[in-house]
């Protein structure tokens, strides 16, 4: 049983918004819904949210809080509780495994973050042109010791955060930075608002555009949607298996899946204005913050203080979702009883440091190593685009589709029903179907074209 616990929900609503948002929310929306056709994304992306991703979270979150241990300590013990075979902790295992090769690339794209604040601060931005701004992006992603500096001290924030525990160390940061990530991004939403192009923004957004709703969008709306809410790797399970019995689990991932659209949606509210003010492209792709935001930032009256205050939002939504990842491993290490928790945290931290140095030279110079190069589907793959393909289109859907399989059709109906906390009504007979059928099918639809 879990020694530590959420002081009460408010703790743990943040903290799971904030392992939810993050770079994808801030950083890979705006850029895959400027090259995916704006509304028409954003309208099939806010559907698959309501209807896959926070099925899916609710499983998760019953599964957490039932087993009261890591992910597949708490699915290994439900499925023995429900009479169903142990084999189905293996989700939670690859889960595990999952999460630590994204904290391994994902800390290195944060290191990015770091990296990108302090030119704002010194203002080493201001006052270049858009060709000297991606020159320079070129230039850093070229020498692997920088960006391998930036990864380490992204990692060891992460490690210090997460030795201290629940209570003394994740639930004090989220309480910090969740509310300083929302008040920055409405700060830059009204400062966009004023200064941007903010009615073209709002029609490029949600003014539907029915003609742009072609199979390539649907599915990269679905994905983004899935991916968006932290679900298919066990964050969810781990969270809440330090959750209070007295919570209501369909109130809260309905509130984790709101605040993180939420995020999301106002990024877009924040970035687009500035894009379109500035005649950028808004379907630039990765380069959308780190090339032609902070293109904008250095040619703009007051681009030094607000470009600083983008990366600061940018760290904040980037830490909160690394110490979740964190968080899972070093939860399964303690279970065993051999590591104490700032050991464990240090030990797991520093793995994933080491292995994020692949990612780090797969921008450098493995940049033309291309290990699975004879296959048509991995041809031109660096290193890193090898495990992110892996982890986002193979072992993810899988994750996402045993938790809802699993809570869905293996638990008894009255464990169900005492979990969600919504009793044995409409709104629950929704969630089954929903998770026992909808959530399962669209995975796989994705699942099987992300693989074609």
């Amino acid at each position: 049983m879990r020694v530590e616990n959420w002081s009460g929900r408010l703790a743990f609503i943040l903290a799971s918004i904030g392992a939810a948002v993050g770079l994808g929310n801030i950083w890979k929306f705006p850029y895959t819904l400027g090259s995916s056709g704006g509304s028409a994304f954003v309208l099939v992306y806010i559907g698959a949210i309501l209807l896959i991703a926070t099925p899916i979270m609710m499983a998760e979150m019953i599964i957490g809080r039932r087993g009261r241990g890591s992910a597949p300590t708490a699915v290994r013990t439900v499925a023995l509780d429900a009479g169903a075979s142990k084999a189905w902790s293996g989700f939670g295992w690859m889960g595990l495994f999952a999460v630590f090769l994204v904290l391994s690339f994902y800390s290195v794209i944060a290191g990015w973050t770091l990296a990108y604040l302090l030119e704002s601060v010194t203002g080493g931005l201001q006052g270049l042109s858009a060709a000297q701004v991606g020159q320079n992006f070129n230039e850093f992603l070229a020498d692997p010791l920088p960006m391998l500096a930036w990864h380490l001290l992204f990692t060891a924030i992460t490690v210090g955060i997460v030795s201290r525990g629940v209570r003394s160390g994740l639930e004090p940061v989220v309480k910090v930075l969740m509310p300083g990530l929302f008040l920055m991004l409405l700060g830059l939403v009204v400062y966009a608002a004023f200064a941007g192009e903010f009615a073209q923004t709002l029609a490029y957004l949600f003014k539907p555009d029915f003609a742009l709703l072609t199979a390539p969008v649907v599915l990269a709306a679905v994905g983004q949607a899935f991916f968006s809410v932290n679900v298919g790797i066990g964050a969810v399970i781990t969270y809440a298996a330090y959750l209070p019995a007295n919570v209501n689990l369909f109130r809260s991932a309905l509130t984790v899946s709101l605040g993180d659209t939420l995020v999301a949606l106002l990024a877009g509210l924040a970035i687009f204005p500035i894009v379109f003010a500035n005649n950028l492209d808004p379907g630039e792709g990765p380069g959308l913050v780190f090339v032609t935001l902070a293109t904008a930032f250095a040619s703009m009256p007051g681009g030094g203080v607000i470009g600083t205050l983008f990366f600061v939002m940018l760290l904040f939504a980037a830490l909160t979702s690394a110490i979740s990842m964190l968080e899972m491993t070093t939860a399964r290490t303690i279970e065993s009883g051999r590591l104490s928790r700032p050991i464990a945290a240090a030990v797991l931290g520093s793995a994933a440091c080491l292995v994020g140095v692949v990612t780090a030279l797969s921008f450098s110079v493995w940049s033309d190593v291309h290990l699975l190069g004879m296959f048509e589907t991995f041809a031109g793959k660096t290193p890193f685009d090898l495990i992110d393909y892996l982890v986002s289109n193979v072992m993810l859907p899988l994750g996402g589709m045993g938790f809802v399989i699993f809570a869905g059709w293996c638990l008894q109906r009255e464990v169900q029903v005492a979990e969600l906390g919504v009793g044995d009504s409409i709104w629950f007979d929704t969630w089954l179907f929903l998770a026992r059928f909808v959530a399962p099918a669209a995975i796989a639809l994705v699942f099987v074209f992300n693989l074609a």
